[in-house]
C-alpha cells in the first residue's frame, strides 16, 4: 500500500508539474514560450499526462486523478478503502507540484501583472461564468477521459503503449472540449495547486476564486461516476 501511494504522489507531482509548467510559460510575461497558445498547452498537458503515468505506472496503477479513483471503485476494481488515501496521497502531489512550478517560474511572477494568468498557472477558471455549463463541461469531459482509460482494456496494446494513450485522451479532451473551463477533469490537479495559489507568496496574485472552486473538483468526480456507468453498461452490452 505505501509503494501505490508513493507512486500515487509522485505521478500526479509530475503531472502538475509540466502540465501547470507548461500553461506557466505560456502566459508569464518574458518566458521562452510566451504567448504560444493553447495547442502548446493541450499538447504539453498530454505529454505531461504521458510522462508522469510512465513515471508512476511501476508503482502504483497511476490513476493520479481522484475522479479516475473514484470511478475504479465504483466498477469494483479497486477497494473502496484505497479510494481515500489515493485521493490524499494525489492531492498532496499535486500542492507539491505546483510549488515546483513557482520555485521554476520565481522571476517572471514579479514580472506579470495579470492576476488571472497567474492564477491560471495553478487552477482553472471558465472562459465564460455560466454554472449549469461550466458543471456539464467538466462532468463530460471527465467521463470521456475515464471511459477512453477503461476501454483500452478491451483491446490488445502492447506493454509501454498505454501511458501513451492516455496522454493522447487527454490531448483530445484539451483540444475538443478544455476551451470552456480550461478542462481541470481532475479534482487534484485543480484543488491542490489552487491552495498552494492561496498560501504562497506569489507576487502579483490576485484571490484564488474560491467561489469557483468547487466546479473542478464536484463535477469531475460525477463526470467519473457517470463515465464508469456508461462503460460497465457498454460491457453489459457485449
Amino acid at each position: 500500500m505505501a509503494l501505490e501511494l508513493w507512486g500515487e504522489f509522485i505521478g500526479t507531482l509530475v503531472l502538475v508539474l509540466l502540465g501547470n509548467g507548461v500553461v506557466a510559460g505560456v502566459v508569464l510575461n518574458k518566458t521562452k514560450n510566451e504567448n504560444t497558445g493553447w495547442v502548446m498547452i493541450a499538447l504539453g498537458w498530454g505529454l505531461a499526462v504521458t510522462l508522469a503515468v510512465y513515471i508512476s505506472g511501476f508503482m502504483s496503477p497511476a490513476h493520479l486523478n481522484p475522479a479516475v479513483t473514484l470511478a475504479m471503485a465504483v466498477l469494483g476494481d479497486l477497494s473502496w478503502s484505497k479510494v481515500l488515501p489515493y485521493m490524499v496521497a494525489q492531492m498532496l502531489g499535486a500542492f507539491v507540484g505546483a510549488i515546483l512550478v513557482w520555485i521554476h517560474y520565481y522571476p517572471h511572477w514579479q514580472e506579470t501583472k495579470d492576476q488571472g494568468a497567474i492564477l491560471g498557472s495553478f487552477a482553472t477558471a471558465p472562459a465564460i461564468r455560466h454554472t449549469p455549463s461550466n458543471v456539464i463541461g467538466e462532468m463530460l469531459g471527465t467521463a470521456v477521459l475515464v471511459m477512453g482509460v477503461m476501454s483500452m482494456g478491451q483491446h490488445n496494446l502492447g506493454d509501454g503503449i498505454g501511458p501513451m494513450v492516455v496522454g493522447i485522451i487527454v490531448t483530445a479532451i484539451g483540444f475538443s472540449l478544455g476551451g470552456t473551463t480550461g478542462y481541470a477533469i481532475n479534482p487534484a490537479r485543480d484543488l491542490g495547486p489552487r491552495i498552494a495559489h492561496a498560501v504562497l507568496p506569489i507576487a502579483n496574485k490576485g484571490d484564488s476564486d474560491w467561489e469557483y472552486s468547487w466546479i473542478p473538483v464536484v463535477a469531475p468526480l460525477l463526470g467519473g461516476a457517470i463515465g464508469a456507468f456508461l462503460y460497465n453498461l457498454l460491457i453489459q452490452m457485449i
